[in-house]
């Protein structure tokens, strides 16, 4: 199995609810390498370039907007399988579907604010962590 890069982002409802040091001590105990990380404020624009995959969904414009409204936390993970992993470790998108024990199903309140964004694949790792970070950033 080969090592991947993968993006977290604790989203602003993590932030706002003063989890990210749960959820960091649970990604790490998992294996999870920290490559980099940063609080930032994104923009309106900033949020939109990034979830630009997913312009025209129903669901875009709210989720813009809700990146946007706060603080949040992207995270450079290294580790073999990081991709899967991860998205294992913080469950299905709506956390009512969640595994028990998972970050969605412990800390989200719902599929639209759950938490926590994860790559979906490891090209989408790669493109997702530059997106934030500069290679001279990652550690």
């Amino acid at each position: 199995m080969a090592v991947e890069r993968t993006l977290a982002i604790l989203k602003p409802d993590c932030v706002r609810k003063n989890l990210q040091g749960e959820v960091i001590a649970r990604v790490q105990k998992a294996g999870f390498k920290i490559l980099s990380m940063k609080q930032v404020r994104l923009t309106k624009e900033t949020a939109g370039a990034f979830y630009a995959v997913h312009k025209g969904r129903p669901f875009y414009d709210g989720l813009v907007e809700f990146m946007s409204s706060d603080a949040c936390i992207p995270l450079a993970l290294e580790k073999e399988n990081a991709v899967a992993d991860f998205r294992k470790l913080i469950g299905a998108t709506d956390p009512k579907e969640a595994a028990e024990g998972t970050i969605r199903k412990l800390f989200a309140d719902n599929k639209g604010e759950n938490i926590v964004h994860g790559s979906d694949s490891p090209e989408n790792g790669k493109i997702e962590v530059a997106f934030f970070f500069s290679e001279r950033e990652l550690v």
